[in-house]
């Protein structure tokens, strides 16, 4: 089949299963290995370590698919409806994490079907999905596949489709129609987004330094948030959408089209009380096939906890003294910096009587801050 044929075949299909964006990439060296290299160097990549460990592999897409010719490059949009006002005792989620299931579940199985209807037009052709897994600069790609351009907050932007969208790979071996890399940077001289973002972690134009990016911070980030960031935190349980929110480009992104990605009630934004109240086996139960698994339990107890103490609603003092018992020390940790947020002698007596048993060190330290603070 000629490649013209097969690509045009392939973007229609692709359309059919729910990719609103396809475009084609030929298999190179991106170029963009080199400033990978910068950014790993600079330590921007904080405790990411898979990032660094798999470095040889980003040189060229043949380490993720042998013999690889093509990239078909797909976007799928996510957002459905503005986000709720945050509300006491609640928290943020991500635009990208509402829905009722893991998206790398549902675009997975679609790329699953795209293959299968390659392998039908052509039996004998080798294929991999990836959907972010992989050491593939999928951005470089889309980019090159003409599906948009990397804007100033370091994310695919498309004049058509903004930035809420996720993005996945379909490599294969067999030689296609490529198309026009998007050469233009539309971004011109707006800076909103580095303007917007709460904790400066946009050193400059292009680059992010994830240690200080909330989304680092409240998903990736293993260890206890630094102390200087936390209140820049603000009402963000998982993720943040701020340097997205403020972009113009995103003022009439189009919606999603999977119910799955439509918010569930509890998660636009989520109670943060009942999170502590959630053991190991229910938080499993709660958030096994949704984004949030990501930070684990520990790591989302953590951030509630920095919440409520950037609230610091009285209301909350239940469900922090709850998490200052806590089996894991990096959940008793965040809840005694968060009781001393509080400013209550209630919280003082909280803390006082934990300071008695903590045989944690770290643990100790911040309860020791807790009690010096006020």
């Amino acid at each position: 089949m000629q490649p013209n044929v097969l690509s045009a075949q392939l973007k229609h299909r692709a359309k059919e299963l729910g990719f609103q964006h396809c475009g084609v990439s030929p298999a190179i060296a991106p170029s963009g290995a080199t400033r990978l290299d910068d950014w790993l160097a600079s330590g921007y990549a904080g405790q990411m370590h898979y990032i660094a460990d798999r470095r040889a592999a980003y040189d060229h897409p043949r380490h993720v698919l042998e013999g690889v010719q093509s990239i078909v490059m797909l976007a799928m949009h996510y957002s459905a409806e503005e986000p709720s006002r945050p509300r006491s005792g609640h928290g943020q989620v991500s635009r990208y994490a509402w829905g009722s299931d893991d998206y790398h579940n549902l675009i997975r199985e679609r790329l699953h079907q795209l293959a299968d209807f390659l392998r039908g037009q052509v039996p004998e052709a080798v294929t991999r999905g990836v959907v972010d897994t992989a050491p593939l600069m999928e951005r470089e790609f889309a980019q090159m596949a003409g599906l948009g351009w990397v804007g100033k907050n370091t994310l695919l932007l498309s004049k058509t489709g903004g930035s809420y969208f996720f993005l996945a790979a379909l490599l294969t071996d067999q030689r296609l129609s490529y198309d026009e890399p998007l050469a233009l940077d539309h971004c011109g001289s707006c800076t909103a987004c580095l303007d917007a973002c709460p904790t400066d972690a946009f050193p400059q134009p292009y680059v992010l330094d994830a240690t200080r990016c909330i989304s680092y911070l409240t998903i990736e980030l293993q260890n206890p948030i630094p102390v200087e960031l936390r209140p820049k935190v603000g009402n963000w349980l998982f993720g943040c959408d701020v340097c997205q929110d403020v972009c113009p480009w995103n003022k009439n992104a189009p919606p999603t089209a999977e119910d799955s990605f439509l918010p569930c009630e509890e998660m636009n934004p989520i109670e943060l009380a009942a999170i502590f109240d959630l053991d190991e086996q229910q938080f499993r139960t709660r958030f096994r096939q949704t984004p949030l698994w990501r930070a684990h339990r520990r790591g989302l107890l953590r951030n509630a906890a920095i919440v409520l103490g950037n609230q610091r609603e009285g209301s909350a003092l239940p469900a922090l003294n709850r998490g200052l018992q806590d089996d894991e020390p990096l959940v008793r940790g965040a809840c005694a910096w968060a009781l001393g947020e509080l400013g209550l002698s209630q919280a003082q007596q909280a803390l006082q009587l934990r300071k008695t048993i903590e045989n944690d060190l770290h643990v100790k330290a911040e309860i020791a801050a807790a009690l010096q603070s006020n």
